[in-house]
């Protein structure tokens, strides 16, 4: 299976489990064995580059670095770095629990490079914007190597400041592209989050429609008016992206992963992820493996 890291693995030095801080270049360093191959987190992480330039891979999708990108990266994604020169910048990253904890009545998702799994990981600074943007960083991480009281109460109000800033900036960006009420866009929320959980074994949309209290019809309509895509397509997005994931970064049997999947049929999961990525499950394996040795 693919690894997944947790936040005590970065910094055993400071004891905490939820929240962590380093300069790019030092976290890097220390974690070389982790970063660049690809491996998963459960927790909510953001990065600022100031220098260096590569490719940053976020579940089989590829984003240029160069000075001023940001990544938000959530749990679950798989992501692996390439640099082609020195990076530099901030890094943060934290549980769900503890920037909700200092915000009651906050969810993390509010923010657009959270909200939903359509919004792009990714945003292009200015160079004004990114000397706002790495001192918000640079402050987060002078708190995180204090050991002054209200710590954690102060590093929590930092990030919600950043994220406030950066996502006035995202709300700009042009790949910004979900429309829709407020209605629709809880509903897709909700919606992302059931098929999260469900989608090794549920692949109706019967079954997603029932569980919001709403028709299949209407659930059809706010999908297709608030991403032009069906439920269907999202349900078996999210299978083929967990189908890629596995075929690429475990060593799992073609069987296994079908299994895994909630296929009963081998045959049938390998014409569903070939009808969707034009190749077979094989071959995707073999391609992915070539092109990265």
């Amino acid at each position: 299976m693919i690894p997944i890291l947790n936040i005590e693995q970065f910094d055993k030095e400071i004891n905490s489990k939820d929240v962590y801080s380093n300069e790019l270049a030092v976290h890097l360093r220390k974690n070389s064995k982790f970063v660049h191959s690809a491996h998963r987190h459960d927790f909510f992480l953001c990065v600022v580059f100031s220098a260096g330039t590569g490719i940053h891979e976020i579940d089989f999708n590829h984003y240029a670095i160069q000075p001023g990108c940001v990544f938000f990266l959530k749990p679950g994604q798989t992501h692996l770095w390439k640099f082609e020169s020195a990076p530099e910048g901030y890094i943060f990253f934290h549980t769900k629990e503890f920037f909700e904890y200092g915000f009651s009545n906050t969810e993390i998702t509010q923010f657009p490079f959270y909200y939903s799994n359509e919004n792009p990981p990714n945003l292009q600074l200015t160079l004004d914007e990114l000397a706002l943007i790495k001192s918000r960083f640079k402050e987060i991480n002078l708190e995180y190597n204090t050991s002054a009281t209200y710590k954690e109460q102060k590093l929590c109000s930092l990030i919600n400041l950043a994220y406030i800033d950066l996502a006035r900036l995202y709300t700009n960006f042009e790949s910004y592209t979900i429309a829709g009420s407020t209605t629709y866009l809880k509903t897709l929320r909700v919606l992302e989050t059931l098929i999260q959980e469900f989608y090794r074994s549920e692949k109706s949309v019967a079954f997603y429609a029932d569980k919001l209290n709403i028709t299949t019809k209407h659930l059809n309509r706010i999908t297709n008016y608030s991403l032009d895509k069906t439920p269907l397509e999202l349900i078996n997005e999210r299978i083929i992206l967990e189908a890629k994931r596995l075929l690429v970064h475990s060593e799992d049997s073609l069987m296994e992963i079908s299994d895994f999947l909630g296929f009963n049929d081998y045959a049938y999961f390998s014409r569903v992820f070939k009808l969707k990525t034009k190749s077979s499950p094989s071959d995707f394996r073999n391609h992915y493996k070539k092109r990265t040795i």
